[in-house]
């Protein structure tokens, strides 16, 4: 096991700049901080989602998912690290199978809501796709292994069907976007 934290502050952060994990130091504003900083913000928000009653294939999968989440920001913490592979992407997308095969079709844009749950769900695929965008800009730049983006990818994808899966279990369904409301 790594470094366990005993003193939470340590001053070192002072200069405006961060340690990575390979002991090197970056500014805090850096494409790479940017990237693992959303995507802890992405765990924080499926940890409100997890905050409230779900149905227990979805606790599961979002468990597991913020695990991922936390070696996937070491990946990008510890430049040359690998932490996240083809056979998580290939699990997300298993998941995202299994939980939209229940689902109706879409036929209409659905809007973000749909309950308390789903409505936090929809939040949490919105940061993904930020933290998605963030290490896309942070792969321009430097070396960062596809497998990150592609997860992020599918997360986003995944967080759909779950919002979509928690609006229906919640009783209040899917909001549907009403494109004719400006001609009735």
């Amino acid at each position: 096991m790594g470094n366990r934290l005993s003193k939470i502050y340590t001053r070192t952060g002072d200069d405006g700049t961060t340690g990575l994990g390979d002991g090197s130091r970056t500014p805090k504003d850096s494409l790479r901080v940017s990237a693992y900083g959303t995507i802890d913000e992405l765990n924080c928000a499926i940890g409100v989602v997890l905050a409230v009653e779900l149905p227990e294939a979805v606790r599961e999968c979002l468990i597991a998912v913020q695990h991922q989440l936390f070696d996937l920001g070491g990946e990008l913490c510890i430049p040359g690290h690998a932490a996240i592979f083809d056979a998580d992407i290939t699990r997300l997308e298993q998941r995202l199978d299994a939980f939209n095969a229940d689902l109706p079709p879409l036929k209409e844009f659905i809007l973000p809501g749909g309950g308390i749950a789903a409505a936090h769900c929809h939040l949490a695929r919105t940061i993904a796709r930020r933290a998605e965008r963030a290490t896309v800009t942070l792969a321009r730049e430097e070396s960062v292994r596809a497998q990150a983006v592609h997860y992020l990818n599918r997360l986003s994808d995944l967080l759909f069907v779950i919002a979509r899966v928690l609006a229906r279990a919640s009783g209040q369904g899917e909001v549907l976007w009403n494109h004719q409301r400006r001609h009735s």
